[in-house]
């Protein structure tokens, strides 16, 4: 939107000395003309932009110049503080806590009343956590590789990464970098890394690309589920997969399809159901099943002979 645009070309001239409309053209994605336009329109708005041609021209702010706080409304301020407030759950530090201050004491007229937003990121792990984001905040701000130990169905390996990205997505945080042993971008659960310690600085020159988080992306969906579900198991399918992934039978149970990208996953997934669930689709999955069920089965038994 343009009024999106305007506000952030605004922001960039606050914070930087001078820039030209060729970096302004590519950091918004639009051409030199609309660039053009939109200095007119934000002089004409009453912001005192100058511009200079030549050598070391360029556009900027003349000095002294001010923005009104007024430019954010109560709710925007009320947002920001929520996203201050989630990444406060899950800091090991008191820096976004001062930051809210700051901000608070600067902007008293436009926070006003409780908070309508509450949100808390940290997880059931919070003090192994907070520790961990905070050394990869570190590493990514220092621009050095951290190296660690990753736990995952395949097994434990020790990594090097340089980091780019702290990611929370799915309930979880994930650090997103350049791994050094598989030579290629990579995302890492961080409950699943261990004894992380900074290594070495790197140029970071790399290009990096915006990681894709979409569900397709990183959950292809390669494996095609049908399973019948008691009724009273209704409120864990909307929970976790959304109330159009079923349909009632006539027997009550619920009919439930859906794509699963790992089989080591979907069984693991099914068997907290126990017996509220019967696999119907796919056949491995199924039989896999029934080969656990059998040695369950057999384990229990001898232990009530001990």
């Amino acid at each position: 939107m343009k009024i999106d645009r305007l506000i952030g070309i605004l922001s960039v001239l606050l914070q930087e000395e001078k820039t030209t409309a060729p970096e302004l053209a590519e950091r918004f994605e639009v051409s030199r003309r609309t660039i053009n336009r939109d200095i007119e329109d934000l002089c004409k708005a009453g912001i005192p932009i100058q511009t200079a041609q030549g050598t070391g021209g360029g556009i900027s702010i003349m000095n002294g110049y001010r923005m009104d706080r007024t430019i954010l409304t109560s709710k925007d301020m009320q947002m920001i503080l929520a996203g201050l407030r989630s990444l406060d759950s899950v800091s090991g530090s008191s820096y976004y806590g001062q930051l809210m201050e700051k901000i608070q004491a600067g902007s008293s007229a436009l926070v006003n009343g409780r908070d309508s937003i509450l949100i808390d990121l940290s997880s059931w792990n919070r003090g192994s956590l907070a520790p961990k984001i905070e050394t990869i905040q570190d590493a990514i701000g220092l621009k050095k590789t951290i190296r660690f130990r990753y736990y995952s169905p395949g097994g434990e390996t020790e990594r090097e990464i340089e980091p780019y990205y702290l990611i929370f997505k799915w309930a979880s945080w994930y650090v997103y970098g350049f791994c050094l042993l598989r030579n290629d971008f990579r995302l890492f659960k961080l409950n699943r890394m261990d004894r992380i310690a900074h290594v070495k600085p790197f140029n970071g020159n790399r290009e990096v690309p915006v990681p894709d988080l979409s569900n397709e992306q990183i959950f292809p969906g390669e494996i095609k589920v049908k399973a019948l579900f008691e009724p009273d198991q209704k409120w864990r399918l909307v929970e976790e997969f959304g109330p159009s992934c079923f349909t009632e039978m006539d027997d009550g149970r619920l009919l439930f399809t859906a794509d699963y990208t790992d089989m080591e996953n979907l069984i693991t997934w099914l068997l907290t159901f126990a017996d509220k669930a019967e696999v119907l689709e796919p056949k491995e999955a199924r039989e896999r099943i029934v080969v656990m069920a059998q040695k369950m089965t057999t384990m229990y038994k001898e232990d009530t002979l001990l």
